[in-house]
């Protein structure tokens, strides 16, 4: 079966899709409150500890994070981070990075949806 140039590609028995909104989901796995010690240990245990970021068994991983990673890593860690921070607004790259993605994306949207709507009348 062939079907139209403009119809949507869906799977099999995929319920209907409304069209004509746009939705974007920007995330990103966090980032340090700070460079000092127990920051960036806090930090390094939340995201080492997701499931989806380290899939070793829970009775493997446990010993090594906690008794040598969060004791270890947390220092060095954020000497690093310390040379890419951004001092103007105290906040690690990444929340910087995704805040201005986010802004751009908005712009971007807010153009396109005011073009549609000027087209439209």
């Amino acid at each position: 079966m062939q079907r139209e140039a403009s119809a949507t590609f869906t799977p099999v028995g995929h319920p209907a899709v409304a069209h004509g909104r746009i939705g974007v989901l920007l995330l990103n796995l966090g980032t340090p409150d700070a460079t000092d010690y127990w920051s960036m240990r806090r930090y390094l245990k939340e995201f080492l500890s997701d499931r989806r970021v380290i899939e070793e068994p829970r009775w493997k991983w446990w010993p090594i994070l906690n008794l040598i990673i969060l004791t270890v890593r947390p220092g060095p860690k954020g000497r690093d981070y310390e040379q890419i921070w951004n001092k103007d607004r105290n906040e690690g790259p990444l929340k910087t990075i995704t805040r201005s993605q986010a802004e751009k994306l908005a712009t971007v949207l807010s153009e396109t949806r005011r073009r549609k709507a000027g087209s439209t009348r």
